[in-house]
C-alpha cells in the first residue's frame, strides 16, 4: 500500500498563481530593469529552483555584474515581486535576438531624446551607472517612508504589511501545505483542530483548501471509476478514505459502510472495496 507520506506530496494542491510565465516578464522588462546598456550585453535565459540565469557577452560582463548580484536581485524583485528568485548565475554565451539586423543599404543613426544619459564607454562604467541608478532609487523610497522587510529586508511601500510580495506569498503557500496535509492526515480534525496546527490559517483559507482538495480527488476517483480498475499502488483508496470524511464531516467512529456508499456511489464503493466491508474510513479496509 502506498506510504501514507508519499501519497499527501503527491496529492497535496498547488498554491503557486496562474500568472504568465516570470521569465517571459523578465525578458520583456529587462532594460528598464537593469538599463538600457546593461541590457544589451545580458539577457536573463532561465529560471529554476529560484536560480535565474543570465547570460552575458563575454566573461568581463559576467564578472562585473556579479559584483551587483544583489542590487539586481533587488530591482527583479521590485519589477515582479513574488517570482520566487533567490539567486543570480551569469554565464558567458549568445543573447538571444531582439529585433532583425538593419540592413546595410538603410542605416541609421541613433536617437537620443533629451534628458537620456550618454552610452557608457565600458562595461565597467554601464554597471556603475546602473550601480547609481539603484541606490538612487533607494535612497528615493526611504525618503517616501517605505520599510524593510521584516524577514528578506527588501523595500516594500508604506501601505503594506510588515512583509513583502515575496515573503508573504512563501508563507502562505506554506500554510496551505501544511493545512493540506492535515486535511489528508487527520480531515476530521475540522477548521478549529487544523488551525491549532497551523499557524495564521483563517477559516475562509481553509474552507477554500478544503474545496480544491474535494474537488482534485473526486477527479482521481471518478477517473478510476470511468478506466474500471485502480492504479498499482492503490492510492485511491487513501485518497476515497480521507475523501469521505472530509466530505460528510462526520468523526471516523461514525462513519459506517453505508455512509461510504452514499458518499462515492455504488459503482465506486464496489471498484474499491468490493466485497471487503469497510473497517474504518481512515484507510483501512
Amino acid at each position: 500500500m502506498l506510504k501514507l507520506s508519499r501519497a499527501i506530496v503527491a496529492w497535496a494542491p498547488s498554491e503557486k498563481s496562474a500568472l504568465r510565465d516570470p521569465l517571459t516578464l523578465l525578458a520583456a522588462g529587462w532594460a528598464d530593469i537593469v538599463g538600457a546598456e546593461v541590457a544589451a550585453n545580458s539577457a536573463p535565459v532561465r529560471l529554476a529552483d529560484g536560480t535565474l540565469v543570465v547570460v552575458t557577452r563575454s566573461s568581463a560582463w559576467s564578472h562585473q555584474l556579479s559584483f551587483l548580484a544583489e542590487r539586481v536581485l533587488g530591482a527583479v524583485a521590485a519589477r515582479l515581486p513574488g517570482c520566487g528568485i533567490e539567486r543570480l548565475r551569469f554565464r558567458v554565451g549568445v543573447l538571444p535576438k531582439r529585433n532583425a539586423p538593419r540592413t546595410a543599404a538603410s542605416p541609421a543613426k541613433p536617437v537620443r531624446l533629451p534628458g537620456e544619459p550618454v552610452p557608457s564607454a565600458s562595461a565597467q562604467e554601464a554597471l556603475a551607472q546602473f550601480a547609481r541608478h539603484v541606490d538612487a532609487a533607494t535612497r528615493a523610497k526611504r525618503s517616501a517612508g517605505w520599510k524593510a522587510c521584516d524577514n528578506c529586508g527588501a523595500l516594500i511601500d508604506p501601505s503594506q504589511k510588515a512583509s513583502c510580495a515575496a515573503c508573504s506569498a512563501a508563507r502562505s503557500e506554506g500554510r496551505a501545505l501544511a493545512a493540506a496535509r492535515l486535511l489528508f492526515e487527520a480531515p476530521w480534525l475540522g477548521f478549529a483542530g487544523t488551525a491549532e496546527l497551523v499557524d495564521g490559517l483563517k477559516e475562509k483559507e481553509y474552507e477554500r483548501i478544503r474545496s480544491r482538495l474535494l474537488k482534485r480527488w473526486w477527479g482521481m476517483l471518478e477517473r478510476a471509476r470511468v478506466a474500471g480498475r485502480l492504479s498499482r499502488d492503490g492510492r485511491e483508496r487513501l485518497v476515497a478514505s480521507s475523501y469521505v470524511l472530509l466530505r460528510s464531516k462526520l468523526p471516523p467512529e461514525e462513519i459506517m459502510p453505508a455512509t461510504v456508499r452514499n458518499v462515492l456511489g455504488d459503482e465506486l464503493h464496489e471498484l474499491l472495496y468490493g466485497d471487503s466491508p469497510l473497517q474504518t474510513a481512515s484507510g483501512t479496509s
